[in-house]
């Protein structure tokens, strides 16, 4: 097909807009063959089955690159208590938080859990997403983990997304190896991971790294295993607290850090050495009332890439929306609007290793989403309002 009479948001490899007026795209098959000034359409292209945008907005499909969207049950009590008084490590000493949603996923089998997290897989893709990270992690044994991964790979079959996994088995300790993190990561964690990677459900390694999680020590473990396995890792990190966590994953050269609020400007020197892209979630830091913000001059500074995504998950960040994550990302941390669509886009496909998304370029996947607005400004600048005209997936309309 050829898309013309549209505004192309590239998005430039420094983060910038990237805009093209009258423009168009072409498309052969599951790539963009040719993006450019209409007038300087290359004869080759002219014969294609032309579609007129009306002059809207095209840019690359959004990418979610950080969720936790499979699981059992809801955390709507948890949300009470929080707004009661109780902290989020409050919560999780007294038994809830991850491990209350672990508890709910273990009772459910892998259709199940797919067919509940669709919902808020068709939210994310009625806002224009095209590619969506699924982490497990709400397991915490080794049949639940892979159950759970299961689930992520079947609804890439469900629904028309690219699904990208990521093994969080080094997510929070079981209450049946209270007091035993060590144990733990022995005895379930590692060997749940060989037994996902042997059954083709890993893209990448993610860990929490935390006080209330896992030391820097143990992660690192898991991560000499990924290592061994050719997987890639990604880190929980300097969410709470400063423990080191974004360090140790510069060190293993991750593709990502994420929530990173207490990391320092030393960190974001390592990220940048390492070519790892800092992940913000705003949505977690809305619902906890945090007020440690990311270092976003220091990112800046550095040139380290910020991606934004959803957490979504059902206790500290149960949103569905990447649009609200844009707004929340310029209004509580101060991002420029171009910075925070390039976090949806071009940085998202680099925190998830991917090379052909996130742009609108020659080569690239067709993964588009066209918009009813006159400047990409306004994805940012609107709150619960969705522009979305269509999604074109893969080539696909």
């Amino acid at each position: 097909m050829l898309l013309s009479n549209t505004t192309i948001a590239t998005i430039a490899p420094d983060g910038g807009y990237g805009l093209i007026d009258d423009g168009a795209i072409a498309i052969s098959g599951e790539r963009i063959v040719w993006a450019g000034h209409l007038e300087d359409l290359p004869e080759e292209h002219a014969a294609r089955r032309r579609t007129d945008l009306g002059g809207r907005l095209t840019t690359p499909g959004l990418i979610d690159c950080h969720s936790h969207v499979v699981h059992g049950g809801n955390r709507a009590r948890e949300f009470e208590m929080r707004l009661q008084g109780a902290s989020y490590e409050e919560i999780a000493r007294a038994g809830g938080g991850i491990v209350s949603t672990v508890q709910a996923t273990r009772s459910m089998p892998h259709e199940a859990l797919a067919g509940a997290a669709l919902p808020r897989i068709d939210a994310l893709i009625g806002e224009g997403a095209t590619h969506i990270e699924i982490k497990s992690g709400y397991g915490l044994d080794r049949e639940t983990e892979l159950a759970m991964l299961r689930a992520a790979r079947r609804i890439g079959d469900l629904r028309p997304v690219r699904i990208s996994t990521s093994f969080l088995g080094a997510h929070a300790v079981p209450p049946e190896f209270a007091g035993r993190p060590d144990a733990y990561i022995d005895e379930v964690c590692i060997p749940a991971l060989r037994a996902a990677h042997a059954e083709g459900l890993v893209d990448a390694v993610d860990g929490f790294c935390e006080g209330i999680a896992f030391t820097p020590a143990q992660i690192e473990r898991v991560f000499r295993v990924a290592a061994e396995l050719g997987l890639p890792v990604k880190l929980h990190a300097e969410q709470l607290s400063h423990t080191g966590g974004t360090a140790l994953a510069a060190r293993h050269g991750a593709l990502s850090a994420d929530h990173v609020e207490y990391a320092t400007p030393d960190d974001a020197a390592r990220l940048a050495a390492a070519g790892s892209v800092a992940v913000l979630l705003p949505g977690a830091f809305y619902t906890l009332h945090e007020n440690r913000k990311p270092p976003v001059e220091a990112f800046r500074a550095h040139r380290v890439p910020m991606a934004l995504a959803t957490d979504c998950n059902p206790g500290t960040s149960p949103m569905t929306s990447l649009l609200l994550a844009m707004n929340m990302g310029c209004t509580l941390f101060g991002l420029t609007p171009e910075e925070a669509l390039a976090g949806v886009t071009r940085h998202a496909a680099r925190a998830l290793g991917l090379a052909d998304s996130g742009f609108i370029a020659s080569g690239a996947r067709a993964d588009l989403a066209v918009w009813s607005v006159g400047h990409p400004a306004e994805l940012s600048y609107r709150m619960g309002f969705n522009p979305l005209y269509s999604r074109i997936f893969g080539g696909r309309a």
